[in-house]
């Protein structure tokens, strides 16, 4: 008999006062939840759910079986956690607000670009500046599109790539993350001066890559995708697909921690679009919050997705703009901290927007009498 706890924040308010104090700061940032449901599921099938809030958590925790309670005190703790910023080559990336990280791909056949930024390395130049400009916490880059039917690429060829780009980034001041899961190209990055692992495959790939990254003390962000081999996407077949992501990546977390990467320097990504139909996608992104419960920051990466085009009469990667940042605003609602996007000066003025108006709901109340 298999036992798996998940604590689900299910109802938010603008802040701690609206509820008399009965509300929790989510993983540390600008989101606030009151209700939470703590679901127990037994061989994959969920067999209790009760509604608590901060003030009724503690009964309802103590209602699980015994052997549950470490996991559901790690849980309930990592819910309220502030994550300490990232400190990425002399910047300073807060973590206590949403963050941008903008997307540079180099390879002939992303989804988005069509190979535009490794034809011209003028274009790629200029094209990373005006996100730097806009206002990206972060630069994504990689050499090998992910996107399915995709061809897997050779190391090298990867590598020759990514280093320019990751060279005229770091030249110019910019925070950057290395979109690859093979170790030689991760080494080479670092040496170019990136700052961040981010591997779609959690360091599956390649069994160097986790004892590469443990010993690099760099962030490593860590993605969801059911294949394990070149087809990232293959075996997407899941009985409840939040909780067995959520699992996912609990399992990945772990046997990070295990080879050697502290658990601050671990970032989780639910993988959006990878290997998931449509429902599945919109499943896990109903549940975002949930993630917070595994301790580490979260970010989403759904700009541009094909859900978009599938939920707005099949427009085109460069029409999807608009749904990319209705996605942007639910990772934000969601205490997402960290949101991989195309559109990125929109994306940040959206999301100043929407910093503006949590900073106002705080004080909505100030005006009330005792």
């Amino acid at each position: 008999m298999t036992d798996t706890l998940y604590i689900q924040p299910i109802s938010f308010v603008s802040g701690p006062q609206a509820v008399e104090g009965d509300a929790v700061r989510l993983a540390g940032g600008m989101v606030y939840a009151r209700e939470f449901a703590v679901i127990l599921r037994r061989e994959g099938k969920v067999v209790s759910r009760e509604i608590a809030t901060s003030e009724s958590i503690a009964d309802a925790l103590a209602g699980l079986p015994d052997e549950l309670g470490a996991d559901a005190e790690r849980q309930w703790s990592a819910l309220r956690m502030a994550h300490p910023p990232m400190e990425l080559g002399g910047r300073t990336i807060r973590l206590d607000q949403p963050q941008v990280m903008g997307i540079l791909n180099v390879t002939p056949d992303s989804f988005s670009d069509a190979g535009k930024f490794l034809d011209d390395p003028e274009e790629m130049q200029a094209h990373a500046a005006k996100m730097h400009e806009a206002g990206a916490a972060i630069i994504d880059i990689g050499g090998e599109s992910t996107r399915p039917g995709a061809k897997a690429v050779w190391e090298g060829e990867e590598t020759e790539r990514v280093r320019p780009a990751i060279e005229h980034c770091v030249a110019m001041g910019a925070a950057v993350s290395v979109d690859t899961r093979r170790p030689a190209v991760m080494e080479a990055a670092l040496e170019a001066g990136a700052h961040i692992i981010n591997d779609v495959s959690a360091l599956r790939y390649d069994p160097r890559s986790l004892e590469f990254a443990a010993s690099s003390g760099v962030p490593v962000i860590l993605m969801h995708a059911p294949g394990s081999g070149e087809n990232l996407h293959a075996d997407g077949d899941y009985d409840a697909v939040a909780f067995d992501v959520f699992d996912f990546l609990k399992e990945a977390r772990d046997r990070a921690i295990a080879g050697g990467v502290a658990q601050e320097r671990i970032v989780l990504d639910p993988g959006i679009g990878f290997g998931k139909s449509l429902a599945d996608n919109l499943n896990i992104l109903n549940h975002l919050p949930m993630y917070h419960a595994l301790g580490c920051p979260l970010l989403l990466g759904a700009s541009r997705k094909r859900m978009v085009g599938a939920l707005s009469n099949e427009a085109a990667a460069h029409q999807r703009s608009g749904g990319s940042l209705a996605l942007a605003q639910l990772g934000m609602d969601a205490g997402v901290q960290l949101l991989r996007v195309h559109d990125v000066f929109e994306t940040v003025q959206a999301r100043n927007v929407w910093r503006g108006l949590r900073d106002a709901a705080l004080t909505d109340f100030a005006g009330l009498a005792d």
